[in-house]
């Protein structure tokens, strides 16, 4: 009989990772970290794991990336089906996991021999979007763009005829990126046998619109006093849309950048086929004219944040650290701590144990400056969720990426609207197909 186990990512945020097989042919969706103490990990069955005919990864993010090497150290010897772009941004993600994990005290349960041997497939090479493809007698693949960051799809499999949808990481509210929406291939008379859904933001029923107004009030605030604002962001993702949007929003206020994201921002417009249409020449545009000031070292992050604030020029700072770990992020909260007035902006997950989640404890005046959290949205919430159930024919839909209490709450609001076949677990759970 087929099975879906849930080896992470369910009743959680993070370690996303999804076994589905049998006795005879098995897969596996994505293998993911999260970020807790020295890292929690999936809990994979090393009798499996060198079992497995393929692996899929739907996106970069390190909370779906981070344990693909751990399963060649287990024994796997096959391809991990990705796009060429998530592949060639894995080696920062695990650089940076590594780096991490070592400040933390602990170890990595893979090594560089591990890192080595994973075998790429560019799924993009096998079969163009929304198409389906044979990959073995046993299994067939569709894909396409989720939105999420440059490189995320989505996945429609078959297995042994059990046909099955992974949003991985979805959203259609991209500033920048296009969606290839799934609708055509989960609707209609062949159903699927399971369907496992992005509802990171559970029952937050705000569109994209209603957040980035509050974020740019949060923002004025800060701004409005000649304050600095510090905005920590993923190196890939919401960073180079939030960008662009506070530089159209603030066009007379300075926008200093680490070079990181603007590396990520030239990634983007050098695979402009990813983006939705005309956003290409935004992004060349920004480039073109210098629309930011790009920080390239410590002598000249600690020069630029000096006259700021020795002049009282307000300024708005992106740093690539989205949970505000790294050096770099503590020595910004550090000097802005002393200037009166100044504020971070947090716009994304905040991890239990990492610096944000600390700071977001500690009152104003024992954090020394303001601190906001705006969610901007690279994920589902309740009026997403609700439109991807309704297209599809699902005998099960299990909600993820969100914490247990929250995804039951969701759940239950959805079953008195009169949906059906929802399912929240959590790892270690097995669902029957």
């Amino acid at each position: 009989m087929m099975q879906l186990h849930v080896w992470g990512g369910a009743g959680e945020h993070g370690r996303s990772c999804y076994w589905i097989g049998n006795d005879h042919t098995s897969i596996l969706l994505d293998c993911g970290v999260k970020r807790e103490g020295c890292g929690e990990y999936p809990l994979l069955d090393p009798t499996r794991i060198a079992r497995l005919d393929a692996v899929f990864l739907s996106h970069a993010h390190e909370d779906h990336s981070i344990t693909i090497p751990w399963l060649y150290k287990m024994g796997y010897t096959g391809k991990v089906w990705t796009t060429s772009l998530t592949a060639m941004q894995l080696p920062g993600y695990f650089a940076s996991w590594a780096n991490y994990v070592s400040q933390q005290g602990g170890t990595l349960p893979y090594d560089e021999e591990d890192l080595a041997a994973i075998q790429y497939a560019y799924i993009e090479d096998e079969v163009p979007p929304l198409q389906w493809a044979a990959l073995s007698p046993a299994l067939q693949i569709c894909w396409g763009r989720s939105g999420h960051m440059l490189g995320s799809i989505w996945l429609l499999i078959e297995l042994e005829g059990k046909r099955l949808f992974y949003s991985g990481d979805y959203t259609e509210e991209s500033f920048l990126l296009e969606t290839d929406t799934p609708e055509g291939e989960i609707r209609g008379p062949a159903h699927l046998h399971g369907a496992i859904v992005d509802a990171a933001y559970s029952t937050d029923a705000e569109h994209q619109p209603e957040k980035l107004e509050q974020l740019y009030m949060a923002a004025a605030n800060i701004l409005s006093a000649g304050g600095q604002l510090l905005m920590p962001v993923p190196v890939s993702g919401r960073g180079q849309e939030l960008l662009l949007l506070l530089r159209r929003r603030f066009p007379d206020t300075p926008i200093r950048v680490e070079h990181e994201l603007i590396d990520a921002m030239e990634l983007m417009l050098e695979h402009a086929s990813w983006l939705k249409p005309g956003m290409d020449q935004v992004l060349a545009d920004a480039l073109r004219l210098s629309s930011f000031e790009i920080v390239h070292g410590d002598e000249q992050r600690a020069h630029l944040l000096e006259q700021d604030m020795a002049a009282g020029r307000a300024a708005i700072w992106f740093t690539n650290d989205g949970m505000m770990q790294s050096a770099k992020s503590q020595w910004y909260y550090e000097k802005l701590r002393t200037h009166a007035g100044s504020g971070i902006l947090i716009t994304g997950h905040v991890a239990k144990g990492t610096m944000a989640e600390r700071l977001l404890g500690l009152s104003e005046a024992q954090r020394g400056c303001r601190m906001a959290v705006v969610r901007y949205k690279i994920h589902q919430g309740k009026p997403d969720v609700r439109k991807m159930t309704q297209a599809m024919n699902s005998k099960f839909t299990l909600l993820v990426h969100a914490p247990k209490r929250d995804t039951d709450i969701l759940l239950k609001q959805l079953e008195s609207e009169g949906y059906r076949d929802l399912l929240s677990l959590q790892p270690g759970d097995i669902i029957h197909l």
